[in-house]
């Protein structure tokens, strides 16, 4: 009977490494280059490049321009992505799920277990240092992508931005376990693709009814991860990377210091090789050292004893009047940079362009038409009027600013803003406030329909007027706090309602 559980357990421990490896115990120990092209979960890669990375390269090349460049970095991170899982299936960094399986064993049969896996070499933790090396390359090509996007806002900020956001779902690769600080693989694509999204549908909303091309490429890049690499992760790597149990130990140069992981950045304990009982034995400091001294009751051991010339009413170099260069200085100090010159002008026939203006109550846009858009920037204290139908308005990184509008074709956009009041006399599709606060919509009767989407902004105020007296505004205002509670197996949003008792 013991000989046959100890025979039950081995064959419990085989399956358990075979899973947490990715191969059957039959394999072979070591993979050539032709086995590993032709390992399944290569191909089904290789085959996400060819139908979703091709089509929204093509959509790419249509637009051309910045678009392009930003389209050719993604198409770059994919194939770089490509390259890793082809190593990663000759690396050794070995998963946590098998060794956890084995633990669990381990608690109900201990001595059994002990006798069943002696044969087993010991598994090793990954080499963070190494993770970090493997990373380099992608985590290159996120931040190429990501210097796209920096700067004075292009034409095509929004499509810089979805194409750079969305690339941090290729960090999938660098889930090592729960305890690494990031969502698990899948979930990890799906919450990044998120953060991509909403500029995603800013391009959907701008060129709808204008250039089917900038559509497709949007619809293209979402398809990508959404099916695309979420169902190619969801079939080959739902618990994470799967590395050779057989390959080479994955360690960075000597000659070159490891590079950081792939963005977006885990939690310390991903890349941190010391273990929590190294760093609790090391000395704290900072705010680490002030607690543990007041735990201990040693608050002012360490302070130097304040003798009577040290004290200001006796130190002759403090007199209680305060210098007039002092004072300069300090005034100096919180004047904030200068801006860019004033702009006010129309830009080869289809973009006014208003920069710098500082208390300039009387901006007129007069002649404008429906293929035209608006772009307001670093504007203070200022009013402008745009009395005729324009393509779309964008207020960026204004302070205090009114804007009245007749109507707009696409959509009304306010982001980095803070203090902004905007009125419209017409009709408006859309209107979207990102990472501002302070806002004031005041909608006509003809722009009830509008449809406001706000994203990271506070303090959002939207009047519309009164059913009941006519001239009056009745004010609305919309939450910035949110409950979510997971139900049927979904998480369900409402609005948090703040009432007095």
């Amino acid at each position: 009977m013991d000989e046959k559980l100890i025979q039950r357990l081995e064959s419990a421990v085989s399956r358990l490494e075979s899973l947490s490896a990715g191969f059957q115990p039959s394999a072979s120990p070591a993979s050539t280059g032709d086995d590993v092209v032709r390992d399944p979960s290569v191909v089904a890669f290789a085959d996400l490049i060819d139908q979703y990375v091709a089509r929204f390269s093509r959509a790419a090349e249509v637009i051309g321009g910045p678009v392009l460049d930003v389209s050719k970095l993604v198409q770059e991170a994919f194939n770089v992505q490509k390259g890793l899982l082809i190593e990663l299936k000759q690396t050794q960094v070995p998963c946590s799920v098998g060794y956890l399986s084995i633990q669990l064993l381990v608690k109900r049969n201990s001595e059994a277990i002990a006798r069943a896996i002696r044969g087993l070499p010991p598994r090793k933790k990954p080499d963070l240092a190494g993770l970090g090396s493997f990373l380099k390359p992608l985590n290159e090509v996120i931040t190429k992508a990501g210097k796209l996007t920096e700067g004075r806002r292009s034409d095509f900020f929004n499509h810089l931005k979805a194409a750079a956001d969305s690339l941090s779902a290729l960090a999938w690769i660098a889930y090592t376990g729960k305890d690494c600080g990031m969502s698990m693989p899948i979930a990890h694509v799906e919450e990044s693709w998120q953060m991509a999204e909403f500029y995603c549908n800013k391009v959907l909303v701008e060129y709808r009814n204008k250039d089917p091309n900038h559509v497709e490429w949007a619809k293209a890049l979402k398809e990508m991860y959404l099916p695309g690499l979420r169902d190619y992760v969801k079939s080959f790597h739902p618990l994470g990377p799967v590395w050779s149990p057989k390959g080479k130990v994955y360690a960075p140069s000597k000659a070159a210091p490891a590079a950081p992981a792939a963005p977006p950045p885990p939690s310390a304990s991903l890349f941190s090789s010391q273990s929590s009982q190294a760093s609790s034995s090391k000395p704290k400091e900072g705010m680490s050292a002030v607690f543990q001294q007041i735990s201990e009751g040693n608050v002012t051991s360490g302070l130097r004893k304040v003798t009577a010339d040290m004290k200001t009413k006796n130190r002759a170099d403090r007199t209680g009047v305060v210098g007039t260069i002092e004072k300069e200085s300090h005034a100096t100090s919180r004047v904030p940079s200068k801006a860019g010159p004033p702009k006010f002008e129309l830009e080869m026939g289809r973009k006014w362009v208003v920069e710098n203006q500082i208390e300039k109550k009387d901006l007129v846009i007069g002649d404008c038409d429906a293929k035209q858009s608006v772009y307001v920037y670093g504007c203070k204290n200022s009013v402008l009027q745009i009395p005729g139908k324009v393509n779309n308005i964008t207020i960026d990184k204004c302070t205090k600013m009114g804007v009245v509008f007749k109507d707009v074709v696409a959509a009304f956009e306010i982001v980095n803003s803070s203090g902004v009041e905007v009125q419209c006399q017409g009709a408006a599709p859309t209107i979207l406030v990102d990472n501002t606060s302070g806002c004031q919509l005041y909608l006509s009767k003809d722009s009830l329909q509008t449809s406001i989407t706000t994203a990271k902004s506070s303090e959002i105020n939207v009047l519309v007027p009164s059913a009941e007296t006519d001239g009056d505004w009745v004010e609305h205002s919309l939450p910035q706090q949110y409950i979510h509670v997971f139900k049927d197996g979904h998480f369900e949003t409402t609005p948090a309602s703040h009432s007095g008792g």
